[in-house]
């Protein structure tokens, strides 16, 4: 890898990590935040402590020293453990800004947009700390001896017995998220001097997104040559043309515990059976002892103390996965998984490159003393209306709950806080919302003039499927299947890609349609449709 990180060893046997640039000082910043971040990790001391012991065997020689223990390093795996490491902190941490720029920046480089972020972010804890005081519910509390005995014996079977939710309900749904986000204006952006059709759509901001040549040339493993699992696997074609062949690709990756490789391989799809394994490792989302014991230390947590939004999460649940015929079966591990969740305050570092804040409160009895306030929920992230269907699909690729997590987390600190903040990343969700109006404005204009004429605009549809990443919208195999490509291209774009190419494949019945009320229920059930050839269809068979 240019500019990549490798290994020194000192004399004494020690470790250090070190740099090797070969590509000028551009990559200096990026490189030396990766090394201070790697050198305080877990895997750090357990590279560390693994070279010391080699040092003591015979074919380590004093005039090699150096490359016999690099070179013990990369036969042994840990090289490998070192480069995922380094991919992952690529993948989830930001591009340096400028040096001079301040540090919001980072989080977001828009004004406006850090501006309506804080303002929604307020409106949400208002009404957080409104449902507290009218039900008299406390943020928090210790549990009672007897009350965390019971807990901890029912751990396994939440879903039997929850407390009574029927004063609770969600502190926001999408929709009203959805008002928030085209409500946006750029007050620096003058809006006479674009055309008519920017005006179409109830985005009104000034994003770069890409349309379909650009996407074309950014997605190439979906063109119509390019074998695709969730396409050529159900064709009229012998199994060892293609699938049997791309299994044993994908057998041979899980086996080298490539990240990178991972990745590239998950863009045509991920087989079911290696699934899983694919998306830990694209993830590096590891299952290790330590791992084990973090989520094992969350469940205390959770047994010890009772949250507010332990029956936000609950009443979500509740509403969606339990009525959901895929994932009603996992009731108890999205309690389990969403509680510990809530307490993770390793949750807390994605905010560096967030646009949201975590939201703050203070210690009972001590209001206004600012060396009392702390992040409430401890995650910072406040669970609303389909929160627990970013968890959903992922129960049917893990059995053990701490990995279950460890997936989970990582998918929601790279991809899925994306989805309910405002910030004009490309996968942020008011980009993906303006790339989802632009495509169906440019490509199937008569049906999009025709929605906006009754009142049906498109994206009052297609916001819940986006924000949900189609999560309890598709069958549990066609959604695993977007999420692939999601993963393997790094990006949430494929969602807005997928609106668009649902509503032209049932463009010709919305263009009967006289109302919204109409043009949802031609949308209403999408658990039939066939995901890929959708998108390729849309992407790679359009006239441009």
């Amino acid at each position: 890898m240019e500019g990549g990180t490798s290994l020194s060893v000192t004399r004494e046997g020690g470790t250090s990590l070190s740099v090797t640039r070969e590509g000028g000082t551009g990559l200096s910043v990026t490189v030396g935040r990766i090394v201070e971040r790697l050198k305080g990790s877990y895997l750090h001391s357990q590279i560390e402590r693994q070279a010391k012991e080699c040092l003591h065997q015979p074919d380590i020689k004093l005039e090699s020293i150096k490359d016999d223990v690099r070179s013990f390093l990369r036969t042994s795996g840990w090289e490998r453990k070192l480069q995922n490491a380094v991919y992952r902190e690529l993948h989830v941490q930001p591009p340096p800004g400028h040096p001079a720029a301040p540090p919001e920046h980072l989080k977001e480089p828009l004004a406006y947009m850090r501006k309506a972020q804080a303002s929604w972010e307020k409106r949400v804890l208002k009404s957080l700390n409104s449902m507290s005081t009218e039900l008299e519910v406390p943020l928090a509390r210790m549990r009672p001896p007897a009350e965390q005995k019971e807990l901890s014996d029912k751990w396994n079977e939440m879903g039997a017995d929850e407390p009574d939710l029927s004063r609770f309900r969600p502190v926001y749904a999408p929709k009203d998220f959805l008002e928030v986000v085209t409500g946006l204006r750029n007050p620096n952006h003058d809006c006479s001097d674009v055309g008519v059709r920017s005006h179409w759509g109830l985005i009104q901001v000034p994003l770069n997104v890409r349309d379909v040549p650009q996407l074309r040339q950014a997605y190439p493993e979906l063109n119509l040559n390019t074998g695709q699992l969730g396409i050529d696997d159900h064709a009229h074609i012998h199994p060892d043309l293609f699938e049997s062949e791309f299994v044993q690709i994908g057998k041979r990756v899980v086996s080298e515990q490539d990240s990178a490789a991972a990745q590239q391989y998950s863009r045509q799809g991920c087989p079911t059976g290696l699934r899983g394994d694919l998306w830990a490792l694209i993830l590096n989302a590891t299952n290790q002892p330590q791992d084990v014991t973090h989520y094992e230390q969350l469940a205390a947590g959770v047994i010890q103390h009772d949250l507010l939004v332990d029956n936000l999460i609950y009443k979500d649940v509740k509403l969606t996965a339990s009525n959901d015929d895929y994932y009603f079966v996992f009731e108890d591990f999205l309690y389990q998984v969403l509680l510990c969740f809530s307490r993770d305050t390793a949750v807390l570092d994605h905010f560096k490159y967030n646009s949201a804040s975590p939201p703050t409160s203070y210690i009972q009895g001590k209001v206004g003393d600012e060396e009392c306030v702390v992040v409430y929920p401890p995650n910072g992230v406040i669970p609303f209306h389909g929160f627990s269907m970013y968890v959903a699909p992922l129960c049917f690729l893990y059995n053990e709950p701490s990995r279950l997590y460890s997936v989970f987390r990582e998918m929601y600190i790279r991809y899925f806080f994306r989805l309910h903040s405002i910030s004009s990343s490309s996968s942020g969700v008011v980009s993906l919302c303006l790339q989802f109006e632009r495509l169906l404005q440019t490509h199937l204009p008569q049906l999009f003039y025709h929605l906006r004429q009754i009142g049906a605009q498109p994206l009052r549809i297609a916001f819940k499927w986006m924000v949900r990443a189609f999560s309890g919208y598709l069958s549990t195999d066609q959604l695993l299947l977007l999420w692939d490509r999601i993963l393997g291209y790094d990006s949430l774009e494929i969602v807005s890609v997928l609106a668009a190419a649902v509503f032209a494949f049932r463009a010709e019945n919305l263009m009967e349609v006289t109302s919204l009320a109409s043009a949802e229920a031609v949308l209403a059930d999408l658990s039939t449709l066939k995901v890929m050839p959708l998108i390729q269809v849309f992407l790679f068979a359009t006239a441009i």
